[in-house]
């Protein structure tokens, strides 16, 4: 039961992130490091990525893929993470310290992620 709530609230984690990567693209835009090519084509593509696992999460015949690409765009966007970190003065509505704390978190988030890698285990 546990198992179960933690993947649907992942799933609805990611679906509401994707959602919102087109509700506010400019929070996202100002994320992106600067060698990162096509800004707004790669907020609208990690958007529609982020939705995308998240339903697949939902599905039981996809829920270890969606599980995988969940681990692997949490480590893909961490470089977005530390950008926003280092340059934490382009989010003066962020208090500094939540950009700090989203670092580690990004290390919880994944592990929430990998415990759906696994075949044949009930969600």
């Amino acid at each position: 039961m546990i198992r179960t709530i933690l993947m649907v609230l992942l799933a609805l984690f990611m679906i509401g992130g994707g959602i919102n990567h087109f509700l506010t693209p400019e929070f996202y835009m100002r994320m992106m490091p600067p060698y990162i090519p096509a800004p707004e084509f790669m907020v609208a593509l990690s958007g529609v990525i982020e939705v995308a696992l998240g339903v697949g999460l939902l599905i039981p015949k996809t829920r270890v893929l969606a599980a995988w690409g969940i681990v692997a765009l949490l480590i893909a966007v961490f470089p977005a993470n530390i950008h926003m970190y280092v340059n934490r003065d382009q989010w003066p509505e962020v208090p500094g310290f939540v950009t700090l704390i989203r670092l580690p978190f990004q290390f919880i988030f994944i592990a929430w992620a990998w415990m759906f890698t696994r075949k044949g285990q009930r969600a």
